[in-house]
């Protein structure tokens, strides 16, 4: 199983405690996520965010053909750094640590992403052509939206 790996950086104009709040409320990944994806939330408890909280969505990242995705909250260091991951979706694994520290020219927000494709050799053969462009694209308009909401530089 080959694992890929994408990771974006973003320096905000918020502090720690506001960004805290944004990222760790899953209603706002509609916010930051393209409208064509036609991305929303199925399921959540609506309680703040804890190890083993189940969040479903469904997506159309291709074609608009609905895909149900499921992923479980399985690490939190509030107000630092938490992890996702998928337990049902798309791809083979699909593990994502959003981190969040505070610096003198403001907030600095990482993501890394590290994630398998099914389908095996067919997998592979569409991650540079299809899939690799969809998620920056993804990762790019979060970028720019974030950048937009609270101010900062890339």
């Amino acid at each position: 199983m080959k694992i890929y790996k994408l990771e974006t950086t973003v320096l905000l104009d918020i502090d720690l405690n506001t960004a805290w709040h944004f990222f760790s409320d899953p209603g706002n990944l509609s916010r930051i996520t393209p409208g064509s994806m036609g991305f929303e939330i199925t399921e959540q408890d609506g309680r703040e965010m804890y190890p083993g909280m189940i969040v479903t969505y469904r997506v159309r990242p291709f074609g608009g053909i609905p895909v149900r995705w499921v992923t479980e909250i399985t690490h939190v260091n509030e107000p630092h750094f938490f992890v996702d991951e998928q337990r049902f979706g798309p791809y083979r694994l699909w593990h994502h640590k959003h981190f969040f520290r505070q610096t003198g020219e403001g907030l600095l927000a990482r993501d890394l992403v590290h994630y398998a494709l099914p389908g095996g050799p067919a997998g592979r053969l569409l991650h540079p052509l299809l899939i690799r462009p969809r998620l920056q694209q993804i990762f790019d308009y979060r970028k720019k939206t974030l950048l937009e909401m609270f101010g900062g530089k890339e």
